[in-house]
């Protein structure tokens, strides 16, 4: 298989997430989304019982000691998930998100690396972990680009010279995203989250960033532990819950 061809230009979002302020006047809705949205697009999560981290040991494929050991299997890691979320498709929990944007200024907040949000019509996204379909460079990780294809190889370098790598936050790594989500939460009137038990920090913590009149909801078929009094939950499937609940939201506005 031939390597991917890399567009040696910075990939941004619809709306660059680190800089975002929102509509003025509008409703400010912010979605924190994590593994259960897209688990019901058949991606694979990594830490529920039978997921990827089941298979593939952490210190073995997401560290940087995994990569400075073996990046071949690092990047061949990569490659299978990435073959996966291309064949995947939004669900009904996607699309229903970006459907809010007809009546609400709306942020997405992610654990997910996938661009099932993007692909559903989401315009602003910002990816805590990083981006499965993007690689970044390993002398200046601000050197971002887009993987047109499925793969990522040795050899793959960036306009420096150094070898690509994914766009992935792995463990041991700072999260360079959660200064902008904490911006962003900290602006919600109403904060939506779906697919996370909230177990992963420092993302967890995000939670408890929203402003007093904030509304939260919950959806999760489980309980979940939210740091917070007063949150609404929602018991069901994300494909179920969010539809829901957007169609509540949207019926305000007309």
């Amino acid at each position: 298989m031939k390597g991917p061809k890399i567009r040696e230009r910075p990939a941004r979002s619809s709306h660059a997430p680190s800089t975002y302020i929102g509509a003025v006047g509008r409703t400010r809705v912010v979605v924190f989304s994590g593994a259960g949205v897209s688990a019901e697009s058949g991606i694979r999560t990594f830490r529920d019982a039978g997921g990827l981290w089941e298979e593939y040991p952490i210190e073995e494929v997401a560290t940087p000691e995994a990569w400075a050991r073996d990046p071949e299997r690092v990047l061949r890691f990569y490659d299978v998930r990435r073959e996966a979320i291309i064949r995947a498709a939004p669900n009904a929990a996607h699309i229903a998100i970006a459907g809010l944007e007809a009546g609400f200024d709306v942020a997405v907040i992610t654990q997910n690396i996938d661009d099932l949000h993007e692909r559903a019509g989401s315009t602003t996204v910002l990816h805590l972990h990083g981006e499965i379909m993007k690689a970044r460079s390993t002398a200046d990780p601000t050197l971002v680009t887009m993987i047109n294809g499925t793969s990522l190889k040795p050899g793959d370098r960036c306009v420096l010279g150094s070898q690509l790598r994914p766009h992935i936050v792995w463990f041991g790594e700072e999260v360079p995203m959660i200064p902008s989500a904490a911006r962003i939460v900290s602006r919600a009137d109403r904060l939506l989250i779906v697919g996370t038990s909230l177990a992963v920090h420092p993302a967890a913590g995000l939670v408890q960033l929203a402003p007093p009149h904030c509304e939260i909801v919950l959806v999760d078929p489980d309980e979940v532990h939210v740091p917070r009094t007063g949150v609404r939950h929602i018991k069901g499937s994300a494909s179920k819950g969010v539809p829901q609940l957007a169609d509540e939201w949207l019926s305000e506005k007309t």
